[in-house]
């Protein structure tokens, strides 16, 4: 592998933690959402990543190959004077669990957080190279 790849493979990861941390977000703010643009309680989504080629030699980095929903039941609440209380008097909230989140929140800040330590040094060896070729 060549140490230009590391900069491929690294900026491959760092753009798709920034994919994660943009869900996560979406989930955190959809938390005590009650309904969606589509009527429907807040489904969680989640991040799917892929392995890739990256150049010719035999670096892989990694790309978002899908965002899923999650098909848990979202948590019911009996609210019978909520407006969108079904007949029961439930209303259906999002299945959004605060806690995972937060915790694929940390994750993935500090998965981008060592990728970005990863070009850091990249860059310092290299231009520690061309130093000791003058």
């Amino acid at each position: 592998m060549s140490m230009f790849s590391i900069f491929n493979v690294s900026g491959s990861a760092i753009s798709a933690q920034s994919q994660r941390l943009n869900v996560v977000a979406s989930n955190l703010a959809n938390v005590e959402a009650v309904a969606g643009p589509d009527g429907q309680a807040y489904k969680a989504r989640q991040v799917v990543f892929q392995t890739t080629p990256q150049g010719s030699d035999a670096a892989a980095g990694v790309r978002v190959s899908a965002i899923t929903e999650n098909d848990a039941p979202g948590r019911r609440v009996y609210e019978p004077n909520h407006p969108l209380a079904d007949p029961q008097g439930y209303v259906t909230h999002s299945n959004v669990n605060a806690v995972e989140e937060m915790v694929n929140m940390i994750s993935a800040s500090r998965s981008y957080q060592n990728n970005v330590e990863v070009m850091n040094t990249a860059k310092t060896l290299l231009l520690k190279t061309l130093q000791m070729g003058q």
